[in-house]
């Protein structure tokens, strides 16, 4: 139904004897990693206790699952070592800080997780029994700390090498911006991360290894956009890759032979397609060319990188979308995303470019507290100084304004999930700036998020938002349900009945609140959604009412 509560699933190539590995309800399981003999999968999964996501390994055959990592929060799995008997974790300690693990995986198998089958009741209790435990299983000595640190860091993408006592990740101790780099473990002792390759102006963003381990495809993020380079492992040397034809690439996987690298590429005026890249040549191949039945890809329009400062002074910049055959200044819609460390990039957004054949700018911007940016960046945001991320909005709005780009009479503010809360702490805090915003499953009150979300959701948070135990009272400065008094602003509020992230209690505390003071409000409920759309009819009555909301209020 749109939710959060993913289950995993298992089926032969040609669609045959499709059976789920997981329980189903209400917990939460990601995919991890095969085992080398694919006999078995890893997976995170929030069986035992709804707070915490722990890595468990699946055996196929039986449905017997065997606990990896127990995890007081988010733990997932990143990588399995060639000769099966190690797994890395990352473990979350809160939105901004992490830290990587090497876990000795268990030999056999011993419990069911598995749906349907006589094992499942054993199952239900092997995941509450005490030696589940992995210190008391395993011995202490199972894991090593990876990434010893003073926080906040973070690290990712992290890999085993030719050996298991090698790792390589992306990580940012010591340092603003991620870098490559690598762990070596001697006598089961970690030793410190040492750079391999770094840029003063990207933050690395993918690393995918040869099977050989000899060399990594990295993925450099600029600012948004996607530039590729190959570091040579022997030699420690790198080399630029070829200028991509796309904005954003991602999903990188070698052939057997590791002369190819298949990836899917996209951006804001192409869906994503699969590409294929010789690793000695360089040259580039499209493998799929998506259907878009009735749509002109040229034109549709791309946007440009505009920078500015906020008004303490901060450099923020953004991506703005001009619209074709309409004259400055433009109606102009301001969008902002979710996160709040998430990242505006130039992607593929069918609302953007409704908007932008509608006659209507936009404006996304990366305001503080985004990734991409840095660690101190994506800080400037945490609790108290989330005040001024939202001062940032006005300074958006300036910027643009004062560049002639945007008509002051006619702007309009949308964001989803804390890009939502954006949206309502633009109207709160600025009543007379917007002539129309539209909501999507955003928060409007940290009290409420704080008990509805999902545990594990709270648990991660309490660093970037506040902690509601000894934060109360800033929590509540900060959350836009307490000045609805000050809305002006007609709102459409969209959100999906399933949302276990955001619960549809913040929507409809906006929406009664509203209708009772007579400011204009259309609220649109999707009972088969959760945090956000995945169901093409429904995606398109949201740009389609979005788009039609804003032109009635900034062109009509």
């Amino acid at each position: 139904g749109g939710g959060l509560n993913s289950q995993i699933y298992i089926v032969h190539p040609d669609g045959t004897d499709l059976r789920r590995l997981t329980e189903g309800g209400k917990e939460n399981n990601w995919l991890g990693r095969w085992m080398p003999d694919s006999k078995a999968i890893a997976i995170s999964s929030s069986r035992r206790i709804r707070e915490a996501m722990d890595c468990w390994l699946v055996d196929l055959a039986s449905g017997s699952v065997t606990m990896i990592a127990q995890n007081t929060g988010i733990g997932t799995v990143s990588d399995i070592s060639r000769d099966g008997k190690y797994a890395l974790i990352e473990r979350l300690r809160s939105r901004g800080d992490n830290d990587i693990y090497r876990v000795v995986i268990p030999s056999a198998p011993s419990h069911s997780l598995g749906a349907g089958s006589e094992r499942e009741e054993s199952g239900r209790d092997a995941f509450r029994h005490p030696d589940s435990s992995p210190s008391s299983r395993l011995g202490m000595t199972s894991e090593i700390l990876l990434t010893k640190h003073t926080p906040p860091a973070l690290f990712g993408v992290a890999q085993f090498g030719a050996s298991p006592d090698v790792i390589y990740l992306a990580g940012n101790p010591n340092r603003d911006l991620l870098a490559f780099g690598v762990v070596k473990i001697d006598g089961g002792i970690a030793g410190p991360f040492k750079v391999l390759a770094s840029r003063d102006d990207a933050e690395l963003d993918s690393i995918e290894l040869t099977h050989g381990a000899t060399r990594a495809l990295l993925g450099w993020n600029r600012a948004g956009r996607t530039e590729i380079s190959l570091f040579n492992i022997a030699d420690n040397k790198e080399s630029a890759g070829p200028k991509l034809p796309g904005d954003i690439a991602g999903g990188f996987d070698f052939a057997p032979n590791d002369m190819r690298v298949a990836f899917t590429m996209s951006g804001s005026s192409a869906p994503a397609d699969i590409w294929v890249m010789g690793t000695t040549t360089s040259d580039l191949r499209q493998l799929t060319h998506s259907p878009h039945p009735g749509v002109d890809l040229t034109k549709l329009v791309r946007p440009e990188l505009v920078t500015y400062t906020a008004e303490d002074g901060v450099p923020l910049s953004g991506w703005l979308y001009r619209p074709r055959g309409v004259e400055q200044p433009y109606p102009t819609v301001f969008s902002f995303h979710g996160g709040p460390e998430g990242q505006e990039r130039p992607s593929f957004s069918t609302t953007y470019q409704a908007l932008l054949a509608a006659g209507m700018a936009v404006f996304a911007p990366n305001v503080r507290g985004s990734s991409g940016f840095g660690k101190r960046f994506v800080n400037l945001d945490n609790g108290p100084l989330r005040v001024n991320g939202v001062k940032d909005i006005k300074a958006s709005v300036d910027a643009v304004v004062k560049a002639g780009v945007a008509d002051a009479k006619r702007l309009a503010i949308m964001g989803g999930s804390y890009g939502g809360y954006m949206v309502m702490a633009g109207v709160t805090e600025y009543p007379d700036l917007f002539a129309a915003g539209a909501d999507l499953f955003g928060v409007v009150n940290f009290d409420t998020f704080f008990k509805h979300t999902e545990p594990w959701m709270a648990a991660i948070s309490t660093i970037e938002y506040g902690d509601p135990a000894t934060q109360a009272d800033m929590l509540r400065s900060l959350s836009p349900i307490n000045k609805l008094d000050r809305v002006k602003t007609p709102l459409i509020v969209l959100h999906g009945a399933n949302d276990t992230n955001v619960p549809v209690v913040e929507a409809e505390q906006i929406v009664n609140t509203l209708k009772q003071r007579n400011v204009p409000v259309e609220y649109i409920l999707f009972p088969d959604e959760g945090h956000g759309w995945r169901k093409t009819p429904n995606r398109i009555k949201s740009t389609v009412s979005i788009v039609k909301f804003f032109s009635e209020r900034l062109k009509g």
